[in-house]
């Protein structure tokens, strides 16, 4: 048995019926047994440290596994960049869409502003037409480069959240930054959702190594250690029983 079998059988035998299953491998044990329900939850890190992956495996292991719909908006790439990126892994997407249990959306930061503005109707129909539990936004960095001064950012960021507060699912947004291990400063969006968790892509000699911290989660006992994580033909797995220096 290899270990990603391993792992995949435990987090299954482990998982918590209580909580929305992040579809990570190794990932529920680690954080009280995955996102609670109906909250927002940011996923942080820099370029290529495995954000979007993340996020699209969140929504497919949702569908496969535990009926639940998802819908993947994206400020920056367009449907066909995001599909162009996921081909690699075995989800046929399109399959899923023509099936009606995954959307994937491209807006621009000012389309969903006024889209919230409005009442959020575009995004509720969609979330509705299709029963959607899950909801991936990617990135929060986009929407708030919108404004320029922090109590704007904050407000329009509130905004955000209580519309996907009513939309009665459990989302995940990403953030784009570069976090230090050793010296992280908590940023306006990280204060204001439910669950932080950091990507790190770190160099170490002459190779890259990625890694996974639950940095924040409300009314939940976590790890705080830092996981080793990879990125496989299947996705995203981390292994808790592992260090990463």
């Amino acid at each position: 048995m290899t270990n990603k079998q391993e792992i995949q059988e435990k987090y299954e035998e482990h998982a918590n019926d209580d909580r929305v299953h992040t579809g990570i491998p190794g990932l529920d044990n680690v954080m009280g047994g995955g996102f609670r329900h109906n909250t927002v939850n940011l996923l942080g890190g820099g370029a290529g440290s495995g954000k979007s992956i993340f996020c699209m495996q969140y929504l497919i292991e949702g569908i496969r596994k535990h009926n639940e719909n998802g819908v993947y908006i994206s400020f920056e790439e367009s449907v066909e960049k995001i599909k162009e990126d996921m081909a690699s892994f075995d989800w046929d997407l399109n399959k899923l869409e023509k099936e009606k249990k995954l959307v994937i959306l491209y807006y621009s930061p000012e389309q969903i502003q006024k889209v919230l503005d409005s009442g959020g109707g575009i995004v509720r129909d969609e979330i509705e037409a299709i029963k959607a539990k899950r909801i991936v936004i990617d990135s929060l960095t986009a929407f708030t480069l919108l404004h320029e001064y922090d109590l704007q950012k904050r407000k329009s960021v509130l905004h955000l959240f209580d519309a996907i507060y009513k939309w009665n699912v459990t989302a995940v947004l990403t953030g784009e930054h570069e976090p230090d291990i050793d010296h992280h400063r908590s940023n306006v969006m990280e204060f204001e959702v439910d669950c932080v968790l950091l990507l790190y892509n770190l160099r170490k000699g002459d190779v890259r190594e990625r890694s996974l911290e639950v940095f924040k989660m409300r009314g939940s006992k976590h790890s705080q250690k830092i996981f080793p994580m990879k990125i496989s033909d299947d996705g995203v797995s981390i292994f808790p029983e592992e260090t990463v220096f």
